[in-house]
């Protein structure tokens, strides 16, 4: 399984693979933390849930990405997540 992974992100050693893996971990756990505030301060409440998630969702978004490439420069993972990041978001752009 973790020689799959390894071939999939295209990344040689274990440590790369394990550097990786925590970047993904603290990113989604920063991004969760971070957007609390951001709701709070736009006062959006649970009360109408469709517009609290769909809020929490475009709120989360731009912040997961921004953590993602901070925390990654941290692990010395940058052009990795670099890559990762032009290609999701290769798969936002309206297609002609």
């Amino acid at each position: 399984m973790i020689d799959k992974l390894k071939s999939r992100f295209s990344i040689e050693s274990n440590f790369q693979l394990f550097k990786i893996i925590i970047v993904f971990g603290i990113t989604g756990t920063l991004a969760l933390y971070l957007s609390g505030p951001v709701i709070d301060f736009f006062d959006i409440n649970k009360d109408a849930i469709l517009t609290y998630y769909l809020s929490r969702f475009l709120i989360v978004f731009p912040i997961y990405q921004i953590c993602l490439l901070v925390t990654a420069f941290i692990f010395g993972e940058f052009s990795f997540f670099w890559r990762f990041f032009k290609k999701m978001m290769k798969r936002f752009k309206p297609r002609n």
